[in-house]
């Protein structure tokens, strides 16, 4: 099962409950591993952090290359996992292509981890 069927995912009893509420099973634990490896790098925290506070909570790629000071290839791989995770929804307007948050994506993580 790929991650963007998985995320965002809007009944946190649909993949598995918070890890403080009952123990993970193993398909569980994986498909949350998964997801978190994709946000275990700071260039693409920061290229979340970047488009959520940006204008409209969206931003053009030609936005993200600069701030980052990575080549534009490197920006652009970051921003592949993070879409193919389902934290970011990506669309192409003219020759650019424009990111923004998927919805409850963030939310998403943050409820399977509980209150630690």
């Amino acid at each position: 099962m790929s991650l963007t069927e998985l995320l965002p995912i809007t009944d946190l009893n649909d993949c598995c409950a918070p890890i403080t509420r009952e123990p993970m099973k193993a398909d569980g634990a994986e498909k949350l591993a998964r997801s978190l490896k994709a946000l275990a790098d700071p260039a693409r925290l920061r290229l979340l952090s970047i488009v959520a506070s940006h204008e409209d909570a969206e931003a053009c790629v030609c936005d993200l290359t600069e701030p980052l000071g990575l080549s534009q290839p490197t920006v652009s791989h970051h921003l592949k996992v993070l879409v193919s995770a389902g934290y970011l929804n990506r669309e192409k307007r003219g020759t650019w292509a424009y990111y923004s948050l998927a919805p409850h994506a963030l939310e998403t993580v943050s409820g399977l981890l509980g209150d630690l």
